[in-house]
């Protein structure tokens, strides 16, 4: 794979645990490809761990570097959210989501000693994680009668079309990442099968 139409992201959710004075700061990190995927996993954090006092957040989507957040629930600005982009931003990787839960321990720590927290947990978590290379690509919802589906199926799985999800009934759905790199050659395939409708997507529902 070349640089130009690749990405990194981790290949499978990771956790890691630091303490300080008491405090204790959870990093959950997952690779994700949408904002509902992001919020999915929020919300499930928030009901597993009710008690905990904040549920910072930071992640980055896409392949242009416009697509983040960073918050910092509660905590003194700029000491939660800010560095733990920082640290999925300097290993330089995308559609990725990191979510650090802190139960507090009864001493304040500062406004150096928080950013060092999450930083560090952060880094913890991204240290573990797998690092995997893939392909860019332009997501697009296919719609298309169920007989002409080998046809479908062959093309995409010559250009390693990404599946996100499929809906298969009379007519079938199916909404797709294509690697940029193919992008030409696959469309070109596509608009000769009869019956097939391509519409544009900003980002799979999956």
């Amino acid at each position: 794979m070349e640089d130009k139409y690749v990405y990194y992201t981790i290949e499978k959710p990771v956790e890691a645990m630091f303490k300080d004075r008491g405090s204790k700061f959870l990093a959950y990190a997952y690779p994700v490809t949408s904002e509902k995927k992001i919020k999915e996993h929020i919300q499930q954090l928030k009901k597993e761990h009710p008690k905990a006092v904040h549920h910072c957040v930071a992640w980055r989507l896409g392949y242009d570097g416009n697509l983040f957040r960073a918050n910092d629930d509660g905590e003194p600005s700029g000491t939660a959210g800010k560095p733990m982009l920082g640290q999925i931003d300097s290993m330089m990787l995308t559609n990725v989501l990191v979510v650090v839960v802190r139960y507090f321990g009864g001493t304040l720590l500062g406004v150096p000693g928080l950013i060092h927290a999450y930083k560090t947990v952060t880094a913890d978590a991204l240290q573990q994680a797998t690092i995997i290379e893939k392909w860019i690509e332009s997501y697009y919802q296919l719609r298309f009668e169920y007989p002409v589906m080998d046809e479908v199926l062959r093309i995409l799985r010559q250009a390693e079309v990404q599946i996100y999800k499929q809906e298969m009934q009379l007519w079938c759905e199916f909404q797709v990442g294509i690697p940029i790199k193919y992008m030409t050659t696959c469309m070109e395939k596509l608009k000769d099968v009869k019956g097939l409708t391509i519409e544009s997507l900003q980002m799979p529902d999956a």
